[in-house]
């Protein structure tokens, strides 16, 4: 798994973001109840990154 993607997982469970695996290489990120966003286990590109955590935010994240 990518380092990036590790640490951004820890601020996620940090800030009461639930983590989930998925079978096909991703992680479901849910708050509460409601789905948020799917993290790629290697992000093909530094925008793919930034696009989640663009995501990430609209639900209260802070980087």
């Amino acid at each position: 798994m990518n380092k990036d993607i590790q640490q951004l997982i820890k601020k996620l469970e940090r800030q009461n973001f639930e983590v989930k695996q998925l079978k096909s290489n991703y992680y479901a990120v849910y708050l509460g109840k409601t789905w948020v966003t799917n993290l790629p286990c290697t992000p093909s590109s530094s925008r793919t990154i930034k696009n989640c955590k663009a995501a990430l935010r609209r639900y209260g994240f802070h980087d």
